[in-house]
């Protein structure tokens, strides 16, 4: 008998998802490892290996929280930036301000364009926001990645703090698309009420 929720396993997140320890990450690997992980680890399946349901049961917890924690940090790419930059112990400063001026100016009037468009349920000017935050998103993302494979760790931690911002954004942008969508298709059925 095999003990398959070991602690070792959990040390590295890439090393448990069998991700390369790189900023670049396949996300439908990283999903597939997900329902894998999640199966091996699954109550039922860790009691089987083990004598005493009650620490099966804590361990396939203990593993299903550890899974999740790993897959939410590497899915995101603000929280993967994080992680490798806490690898490289390079993490001590991501909570600092952002000092760029330019940058927060444009930050601050997304942040208002969207706050006005999910208030109005505009839908036209949430799908203009939302490439431009992508946008902003795919080029932070690139320039994270640069920093941290030249070991720039003062831009890697620059990077990293404003893909947090764009990925909440990112996240606000998505859900008011949903909101006004689904409030436009219940407003359809109240015509054939």
């Amino acid at each position: 008998m095999t003990d398959i929720t070991s602690e070792p396993q959990f040390d590295n997140f890439f090393a448990l998802f069998e991700q390369p320890v790189q900023f670049e990450i396949n996300q439908n690997s990283l999903e597939q490892r997900l329902r894998l992980l999640q199966k091996r680890y699954h109550p039922d399946n860790v009691a089987k290996n083990q004598t005493d349901m009650v620490q099966a049961q804590l361990q396939s917890e203990k593993a299903s929280a550890l899974i999740n924690q790993a897959y939410q940090t590497l899915s995101a790419p603000d929280s993967r930036a994080g992680y490798l930059l806490d690898m490289a112990d390079q993490a001590q400063n991501l909570e600092h301000s952002i000092a760029d001026l330019d940058f927060l100016e444009d930050a601050m009037q997304m942040r208002m364009d969207l706050d006005d468009a999910i208030e109005d349920k505009d839908l036209v000017a949430l799908q203009q926001l939302h490439p431009q935050i992508t946008n902003r998103l795919a080029n932070q993302s690139e320039r994270f990645n640069n920093a941290y494979q030249n070991q720039d760790w003062q831009t890697a931690i620059d990077a990293t703090q404003k893909l947090k911002f764009l990925v909440k954004l990112n996240a606000d942008v998505t859900t008011g698309l949903d909101d006004v969508a689904n409030s436009s298709h219940s407003d359809d059925d109240d015509l054939y009420v």
